[in-house]
């Protein structure tokens, strides 16, 4: 099990496993560079909790609602219609919420192989 050849900013050497037939760990490889600033970057573009913002398909939806909210209380709306558009935007709303899980779910696996990958490069303990 190879130590990675990596000098941290404070002077001690990186306690990382090189990985693969690599001198360097994971987070020390330049094989590995673009993949740990694509990830990186992704933290400034989530919403709360890490999770993708579908702002402007839930603007559109508030929108209407507020818009057929309106019609309905002022009288130029029928209810019934109003009433199927809410069950039709109740609908659009869970559409982009499974949208947003499965995303979700292909970003997970996407971290989880690279993982995977990771940990095949290193010795087994025992």
């Amino acid at each position: 099990m190879a130590q990675c050849a990596a000098i941290k900013a404070n002077g001690e050497r990186c306690k990382g496993v090189a990985i693969d037939s690599s001198e360097w760990c994971y987070q020390h490889s330049p094989a590995h560079a673009q993949e740990r600033r694509r990830n990186a970057s992704k933290g400034g573009k989530r919403g709360g909790r890490g999770r993708p913002s579908p702002a402007g398909e839930l603007e559109d939806v508030k929108a209407l609602l507020r818009e057929l909210t309106e019609d309905v209380l002022s009288g130029e709306r029928d209810k019934s219609i109003a009433t199927v558009a809410n069950l039709l935007l109740n609908t659009r709303l869970r559409a982009v919420e499974l949208e947003r899980k499965w995303k979700e779910i292909q970003e997970l696996e996407g971290r989880l192989e690279a993982l995977e990958g990771v940990l095949k490069g290193r010795p087994k303990a025992g």
